[in-house]
């Protein structure tokens, strides 16, 4: 099957093969698939067996391997739960008969309750920032050419770093960073759970670096190795991911080659809609 990738929502479009069965693709340009893309995908595959009227709640899921970008994804749903209140679901993305990726994820209905938050830290708006790809193009001859043409492609999450890493060298930072993030593309505003499908695919851009900032390593270091082992997320209110959010990250402890973050997610008027935790794993080889 010919696919396009135009944006976010191709990346995340899945075909259904049965009631409980769906199919997703990656992009060409990934040589191995973005553990945020199988996130996304598991998420909308889960989504399309509950009732319309349930949103996400929360997510817990587990990368437990790598996966292939030349070949799809089969998404397999057990509808665990149909509650008054809550809905649970399982999701395990399937290829060439491995489990490479399991989520448990909740959905609700929306009700009334206590309402506090944390404040969101006072930052420059994104306006004032390069984004992404133009910190990519301001370093991309001290790279490696066989890592240019990867580096430089246009992302469907448009990111503006607060506190950018250094591509190239390796420098040693505060276990903090901050980032303005959105879709490329306007979305559905009526289709809240594509907004949530696309906040969990971007909530995997950046989370994992957190943890290594404060021991000067590059991802372009031969003995550096890096991957994303679990991942939580909690949604909290309504928000658009088409609309500029702040994602706050923070890295509290790294031990025994994994790395452990906290993100949290706010409106641009300060609301804070989600929450996320995630351990990778970070290890150095000796050479």
């Amino acid at each position: 099957m010919t696919m396009k990738f135009d944006d976010v929502r191709d990346e995340l479009h899945i075909e259904q093969l049965d009631a409980n069965l769906f199919r997703g693709w990656s992009p060409p340009r990934r040589r191995a698939i973005f553990g945020g893309l199988v996130l996304g995908q598991s998420l909308r595959a889960a989504v399309r067996t509950v009732d319309p009227g349930l949103t996400t709640h929360s997510l817990h899921c587990y990368f437990l391997r790598p996966g292939n970008a030349e070949i799809p994804t089969i998404y397999e749903v057990d509808r665990i739960r149909d509650g008054r209140s809550f809905t649970t679901r399982r999701v395990v993305a399937i290829q060439d008969g491995k489990a490479i990726f399991s989520m448990s994820a909740s959905f609700q209905k929306s009700e009334k309750g206590f309402e506090h938050q944390a404040p969101m830290p006072d930052v420059p708006g994104p306006e004032e920032l390069a984004s992404e790809e133009e910190r990519r193009r301001e370093v991309a001859d001290h790279l490696p050419e066989e890592f240019r043409e990867w580096f430089l492609q246009e992302q469907p999450i448009d990111l503006r770093p607060i506190d950018p890493p250094n591509f190239v060298q390796g420098q040693k930072h505060e276990p903090l960073q901050r980032a303005w993030i959105r879709s490329r593309v306007q979305l559905p505003a009526d289709d809240i759970h594509l907004h949530q499908c696309v906040l969990a695919y971007a909530s995997d851009l950046t989370l994992l670096g957190t943890s290594s900032r404060p021991h000067g390593v590059s991802w372009l270091m031969e003995n550096f190795q890096s991957a994303s082992l679990d991942h939580a997320m909690w949604f909290h209110r309504p928000f658009r991911a088409d609309e500029w959010l702040l994602y706050v990250m923070d890295s509290p402890s790294a031990s025994n080659a994994r790395g452990f973050n906290r993100g949290s997610i706010y409106t641009r008027d300060g609301v804070l809609v989600a929450s996320v935790v995630q351990e990778g794993l970070i290890r150095y080889h000796e050479s």
